[in-house]
């Protein structure tokens, strides 16, 4: 992840460039503050954004909205607007690594998120699950389905 605008920069969005590993799954997720924007740069990605029918706890890939809308394949140009409230995931299901251009609105707390996070990942050992799902609580990040690290 490179930083491209952060809360020193703008008072209106911070703005990263995020490379997704084959296999990798943040998990159905929602925010009831942030709003987000996702531009795929390279490669594809399996993309939800819209509150499902039913919220099944174990995986995100078979939701369908009341009106029909379904988990898309986001390819190069691709554009994904996820207002505050919404549900949204992202995963790649290639072998190869994909890029997206990734915005969050208001700034700092994606950023801040993103800092933490990494110092938790970084301790070394297996993840400290309770370290990450209180972050997630400070920073208005509600997991709905699991994180995926590989196939």
């Amino acid at each position: 992840m490179t930083f491209k605008v952060t809360g020193d920069h703008s008072r209106m969005a911070s703005s990263f460039e995020v490379v997704v590993p084959p296999g990798f799954d943040v998990g159905a997720h929602v925010h009831t503050r942030s709003e987000e924007l996702f531009y795929v740069l390279e490669g594809e990605l399996d993309v939800l954004a819209f509150e499902p029918r039913v919220r099944t706890p174990d995986s995100w890939r078979s939701w369908q909205s009341v009106s029909g809308n379904k988990v898309v394949r986001a390819t190069a140009g691709t554009v994904i607007v996820v207002p505050p409230g919404c549900p949204h995931a992202f995963a790649n299901p290639t072998g190869d690594p994909a890029k997206m251009f990734f915005q969050a609105s208001p700034p700092p707390d994606h950023e801040r998120y993103f800092e933490e996070l990494l110092e938790i990942l970084s301790a070394g050992g297996r993840p400290d699950h309770a370290a990450i799902e209180e972050l997630r609580g400070r920073y208005d990040i509600e997991q709905l389905t699991p994180l995926r690290h590989g196939p």
